[in-house]
């Protein structure tokens, strides 16, 4: 039976593949697939629904959302590892396969544009019964296409239907059933006006029953906590891998010490911990990524809905979730989340500390989490330029400079710091050294025209990385409230009211201003990076939301409308970050490994195996051979990726990876065992060739899927490092090795084989 199914779905697919080719159906098909008009369209038309289309178009957005990530994420990847089945061109080498459509290593069964284009389909029935006329045609049509295209087998179609139509119903009567037994009781208002989930009734100006405070905080805990479901599945489910700075920083923390060459500890300590729970994978070394992000939520929901409103609070975790700094900082476990969680916590208490009745017990807490700041990340000293312009700027806030809090707070602060400076201290301060060298202080100040350039490049990055909408409202409300004449004739009388909030927007203000605005004076000097000013990112969102909160009856026209176009547009572009390949899925066609933001963090698994059979082939001609990479990164990535010294890395053995002999410390390898006594050895050097500009014509090449990033047969090797040639006895190339990812290079390497180290 199962050999007859198979037999009948290879004649089907044989039939539309090759008895149906036609000219026509070739350019046809390839469109229906993917096109370049897809995601405007669908963008426009999200945008419409959400701006013009009620209540019930907001809710069906929604749903809609919800239902696509269900089937295609959870469902359908699950099922295509679980069977793990060939594209068809694999299998019947006649395939027919149209131009402009690409090959893929990826799994066949279930087709997932089947599946999405049937959650859409049934969705959209749902809500807007009539949909069907045209929804249930344009997807069947896909559904036909992938087979055409000689990329699904009529099974895998069929699969997907199944799926995305079932898993669609089933989500909906889950969720219908959720909403009556939690709207009764946690939101009593909403529920009021919405009874029936899958049959909202349109808004009326005349019954628009207000949610309270209480109901508000709920709704934001169960936002945090689905996050944070969502972003732990995420990480399980390895779509990424780790960058170089994680893999770095793993190995820090199994080299325990008081402080780092470029870092300051608390990084490697968090590794450690997650890894010691988690194992050494990538799950271990990001694990408190997604927990840092939650803690740091709840701490800005509570904090606005206590100063200002929870419903204000909401607002802001909406921002910083649908802003892909803050969102890619939940995922990756860098210093960086660190950084703003103790920023925040210190900015925090730091506000109840200031007020009149500030205690010495809040400073206390103050210097502690400016602490382990410090102890974070040193961007986060610039903190206490956010108090010194606090003190300067608001004269009642000053009389605590009489008391013993804010030294107490200093006190603690260097306490915190002290390891980091023993360390310094016994490696001749070669932080403040690395620190200089890289932000280029050394250098005299001249103007010139490329400055400006560095400081254009340093807005434009913000801009996009922080969402166009909300990077342009948190520089408003950064300027705008200093207009209010109120506040500023409240501000200068030292008088203090319940209801003006000047001193809280003030104080928000210079918690942000220290760090961005320093980084921004400083972009005309050098090159800045965006996640330099990673912890003047929330204070500022906090002064937005309560500058725009106080006059939402006077900007809600059209305030409204930009903040629900700013989430939707950040929430389309965080879901891209996390996973590009669902471009090729919306256009037809993978988008060119250059510009793919993910290339970083892809890769490297292929890289390490790479790396390993080279040693392993060298080592099997008797002499023991360890491997050298030519950068922190690929030498940190290929100690994870490598199980062999990833092993050897866990027990604290002689390493099997290592970065080049240095008189002079550019890492922190130099403080670890290096090669020089494995004299005689043999080694393998492994070096990453840079970029290529792109050709003329690469949009074309990259529109009939030719190569865009590397033509393998132009590339022309480099020479081994003069360091490398004078340590070994010989050094030869072994070639240019392409770095695959789902049958696309993403870069290439250039192997060396080193014989006999002097």
């Amino acid at each position: 039976m199962i050999h007859w199914l198979q037999s009948l779905d290879v004649s089907l697919f044989r039939f539309v593949n090759l008895s149906m080719q036609n000219a026509f159906f070739d350019r046809l098909m390839p469109f229906v697939s993917g096109n370049p008009l897809f995601v405007p369209t669908v963008v426009g038309i999200v945008a419409l629904l959400l701006w013009k289309g009620g209540l019930r178009a907001r809710v069906y957005v929604i749903m809609l959302l919800l239902a696509i990530a269900f089937c295609d994420g959870a469902v359908c990847n699950s099922m295509k590892e679980a069977v793990g089945r060939f594209r068809p061109f694999h299998d019947i080498l006649d395939t027919h396969i149209p131009p402009q459509v690409g090959r893929t290593d990826s799994w066949s069964m279930p087709s997932s544009h089947a599946a999405n284009w049937f959650t859409a389909a049934t969705m959209t029935w749902i809500y807007y019964r009539r949909s069907l006329r045209f929804m249930l045609p344009l997807a069947v049509l896909v559904g036909f296409s992938r087979i055409y295209n000689g990329v699904h087998y009529p099974s895998d179609v069929l699969a997907g239907t199944i799926l995305g139509a079932g898993s669609t119903l089933a989500l909906a009567w889950a969720l219908k059933s959720l909403w009556q037994w939690t709207g009764k009781r946690w939101f009593p208002a909403w529920h009021a006006r919405m009874p029936d989930l899958l049959n909202p009734v349109e808004e009326s100006s005349s019954f628009r029953p207000a949610m309270d405070q209480a109901a508000w905080l709920r709704f934001g805990y169960i936002f945090i906590a689905l996050l944070f479901v969502v972003r732990i599945a995420y990480l399980a489910s390895g779509k990424i891998e780790l960058s170089e700075d994680e893999a770095y920083q793993w190995l820090w923390s199994k080299h325990p010490a008081l402080s780092y060459y470029s870092k300051p500890p608390l990084i490697a300590y968090t590794q450690f911990l997650g890894t010691h729970i988690w194992g050494d994978t990538a799950f271990g070394v990001r694990f408190f990524s997604p927990v840092i992000a939650a803690v740091l939520s709840l701490l800005i929901l509570r904090f606005i809905a206590r100063e200002f409103s929870a419903r204000a609070g909401v607002a802001l975790l909406l921002i910083c979730a649908t802003t892909i700094l803050t969102a890619v900082g939940a995922t990756l476990m860098t210093i960086d989340p660190l950084s703003v969680l103790f920023w925040t916590a210190a900015m925090i208490v730091g506000w109840r500390a200031s007020q009149p009745d500030g205690s010495t017990r809040h400073w206390l807490w103050v210097g502690l989490w400016m602490g382990l700041g410090f102890l974070s990340k040193y961007t986060n000293l610039f903190q206490w330029l956010s108090w010194l312009l606090f003190f300067l700027l608001w004269p009642p806030a000053r009389k605590h400079l009489r008391r013993p809090g804010p030294y107490l707070a200093l006190l603690v602060n260097l306490l915190c710091a002290m390891p980091v400076l023993v360390w310094n201290a016994q490696h001749q301060w070669i932080t403040v050294h690395h620190v200089a060298s890289d932000g280029h202080l050394s250098e005299p100040w001249h103007f010139s025209w490329k400055l400006l350039s560095y400081f254009g490049e340093f807005m434009g990055a913000e801009f996009g990385l922080l969402n166009p909408i909300f990077f342009v409202g948190m520089l408003w409300a950064a300027v705008g409230f200093w207009r209010d004449k109120n506040s500023h004739a409240l501000a200068h009388s030292g008088e203090e009211s319940s209801s003006n909030r000047y001193p809280l927007k003030l104080y928000l203000f210079c918690m942000g201003a220290s760090v961005f605005g320093f980084y921004c004076m400083f972009s005309f000097h050098s090159r800045v990076y965006p996640n330099w000013i990673a912890p003047s990112v929330i204070p500022f969102f906090c002064l937005m939301v309560i500058y725009f909160g106080e006059r939402w009856q006077e900007v809600r026209r059209w305030a409204k409308p930009l903040f629900i176009f700013g989430a939707s547009l950040g929430l389309f572009f965080v879901i891209l970050a996390h996973d590009t390949n669902l471009v090729g899925k919306m256009i037809g066609r993978p988008i060119p490994a250059k510009l793919d933001v993910l290339r970083r963090v892809r890769g490297w698994s292929h890289m390490a195996s790479l790396a390993g059979t080279a040693r392993a082939k060298l080592a099997a001609e008797g002499k023991p051979a360890f491997i050298i990479g030519d950068h922190y990164g690929n030498t940190s990535l290929i100690s994870f990726y490598l199980p062999e010294a990833r092993q050897r890395a866990q027990t604290g053995a002689e390493p099997l990876v290592y970065y080049p002999l240095s008189p002079v410390p550019y890492n922190q390898f130099y403080f670890w065992t290096d090669y020089h006594e494995r004299k005689g050895q043999n080694a393998i050097f492994v070096h990453e060739l840079k970029d290529p500009p792109f050709s003329q014509g690469w949009l074309a090449k990259w529109w009939n899927h030719e190569a865009v990033l590397y033509d393998s047969a132009k590339l022309v090797g480099d020479a081994p490092p003069g360091d490398i040639i004078a340590q070994f006895e010989s050094v030869t190339s072994l070639g240019i090795s392409p770095i695959l990812y789902r049958g696309r290079v993403l870069r290439h390497v250039q192997l060396f084989e080193c014989r006999n180290l002097k």
